[in-house]
């Protein structure tokens, strides 16, 4: 069933009310209580120098004209007008801010669910404009829409109620003419805009993922010979941009231009109908000079409209993309639980009964378990094929994977994948990701357990040595080993480790093993491995194909022995 735009502001438009309710209805109404002081202290002012320099044309009338009524009013508005203006500024930005916040932190909540490091790795740029780009694009809901349209509505109601006392059928043709001009004219301009804006945002996400694949993969580029066509691509997306940049140019001055027309026409027609008063006698130059100012400050709520109908494009491609992601975050808030559950043992073993995982759009399942028990403080090896589903298990357990049905418990736990996280810091900053508080005596020590200590003692910098992006710096032997020390430095009562001396020599894998074993007692490990020396740290074998356990083997019996035997020797 095809979304509408209805639904998806609906969807945002809870979120805003839910957030921030009070401070949007109060930023609201100081912005109306800005217009309409504005419009009467532009009205005022133009009665009271009219009416004075009529009043000092002759004697009698100077002398009886009472100039302090009106200049205290004209302060009093001056005054109402600067405060609620500081204020309205104050209270819908930091509504605004606060709701784009709130958005922020329930989308990345919403994202760090099960299999959204996956997502992530699939499209880091698109959910990075999803953070950025797109929420900072909702801002215009409320600022440049909203607003804007209870301004308008209130500065037309106002001019049509001050003409409306001198001349009902003015007021009323005011009002219609002021709400019809402006709101159909910001919405002729919202239709042209919209395809224009869309186009605009694309290729500014396009031009920032190429660019960043440029940054981040230049290495890879030229080692591939496609570090020229790259920047042709940039330079191309970067062409794009500026094209889209121009129509919406042109959009915006032809929208200025139209504005320009209607305000012209209301002074026109104001000035006309003005005149036609003070010629039947119904009201004087003052009066007419009220009215006229009135109606120039009211159309001032027209231009607000204009620029947020030129961006209303990018705000509907901002709903559209964030829409379902705010519904799917406000349904985990409720506790609906559209997949298997995952939930954490009390206990502290492994439970999953009926586990049934596929991948994403897909129907077949890549790993199925009926039931698989693992007891707290048991030592697990899961061997099998490449493409088996032991990586998968694993992900599984470490809850980065949701089950399609079924149930999984497991305890809190520490994993160490095929793929170390290592990021642009320094090597300290990197192993104090898994414990932020240790010492550099405990970080040395669990160096020193994963077989690096060595390493980095021969290092000029020691632990202050900055790495670069991905651990570049280090070799993949040295990677894996660092991962494996910022595991032993996590006190988690299971560990899940995925081939974790793979690229280490056999010697240095040995010891490894050795520092991990000595460092495992009272832990659960579940071990995916091809490896002999890996498996030999469990007491019990899985072995899965296709996505099945095919046999669940304990030490000490020959089918355990045989399995074992199978396994590669490196």
């Amino acid at each position: 069933m095809t979304r509408s735009v209805a639904h998806d502001l609906q969807v945002l438009r809870r979120h805003f009310i839910g957030q921030r309710r009070g401070a949007l209805w109060l930023g609201a109404g100081l912005a109306v209580l800005t217009s309409l002081a504005g419009i009467g202290l532009l009205g005022l002012s133009g009665w009271f120098i009219t009416a004075t320099a009529l009043a000092g044309l002759q004697l009698t009338t100077a002398l009886v004209f009472d100039v302090f009524m009106p200049s205290a009013g004209i302060r009093l508005l001056a005054l109402g007008r600067t405060g609620a203006r500081y204020a309205e500024r104050l209270v819908t930005h930091d509504a605004t801010l606060g709701v784009l916040a709130g958005l922020r932190e329930r989308l990345l909540r919403g994202w760090a669910q099960p299999e959204a490091a996956q997502r992530l790795l699939l499209r880091p740029a698109r959910l990075l404009q999803r953070l950025t780009a797109d929420i900072d694009a909702l801002d215009a809901l409320y600022l440049r829409m909203a607003v804007p349209l209870a301004v308008s509505l209130a500065a037309a109601a106002m001019a049509g109620v001050v003409a409306g006392l001198h001349d009902l059928r003015l007021g009323l043709a005011l009002t219609a003419w002021l709400l019809v001009a402006g709101w159909g004219s910001a919405w002729v301009v919202a239709r042209r805009a919209r395809p224009v804006a869309v186009r605009r945002a694309l290729a500014l996400e396009r031009l920032r993922a190429r660019a960043v694949d440029l940054v981040a993969g230049q290495t890879e580029l030229a080692m591939a010979g496609r570090l020229t066509a790259q920047c042709e691509a940039l330079a191309e997306a970067d062409a794009r941009l500026a094209a889209t940049d121009l129509r919406m140019a042109g959009l915006e001055a032809r929208a200025s231009f139209a504005h320009g027309l209607i305000h012209t026409a209301t002074l026109v027609g104001v000035l006309l109908a003005a005149a036609w008063l003070v010629e039947q006698g119904r009201i004087g130059a003052p009066t007419a000079a009220l009215l006229m100012l009135t109606a120039l400050a009211a159309g001032e709520p027209i231009a607000a409209l204009r620029r947020g109908a030129l961006e209303s494009g990018r705000t509907w491609l901002a709903a559209r993309r964030l829409a379902p992601a705010v519904a799917a975050a406000e349904s985990a808030a409720l506790g609906e639980a559209p997949k298997g559950h995952l939930r954490t043992a009390t206990d502290g073993g492994i439970h999953l009964d009926g586990a049934v995982v596929r991948r994403e759009g897909g129907t077949r399942p890549v790993l199925q378990l009926s039931s698989l028990h693992i007891r707290p403080g048991e030592r697990v090896a899961v061997v099998g094929p490449s493409g088996a589903g032991k990586s998968t298990l694993l992900a599984l357990v470490a809850g980065e994977l949701a089950p399609a049905v079924g149930d999984v418990r497991a305890p809190r736990a520490t994993w160490m994948t095929q793929r170390p996280e290592l990021f642009r810091d320094s090597l300290r900053d990197n192993l104090r990701l898994a414990a932020p508080q240790a010492t550099d005596a405990q970080l040395s020590a669990a160096l020193a357990d994963a077989g690096l200590q060595a390493d980095v003692a021969r290092l000029r910098q020691g632990l202050d040595t900055p790495l670069g992006e991905g651990g570049l710096g280090l070799s993949g032997g040295q990677m894996r080993r660092l991962s494996l020390a910022r595991l032993l430095l996590q006190d988690a009562p299971l560990w899940l480790l995925d081939e974790p001396t793979e690229a280490l020599d056999a010697i240095t894998a040995r010891e490894v093993l050795l520092r991990l074993e000595a460092r495992a007692p009272g832990r659960t490990l579940l071990i995916a491995t091809h490896l002999r020396r890996e498996a030999q740290l469990a007491d019990r074998l899985l072995c899965i194909e296709a996505g099945e356990l095919r046999a669940d083997l304990r030490r000490g019996t020959p089918a355990f022995d045989t399995a074992l035997a199978a396994l590669r020797d490196d």
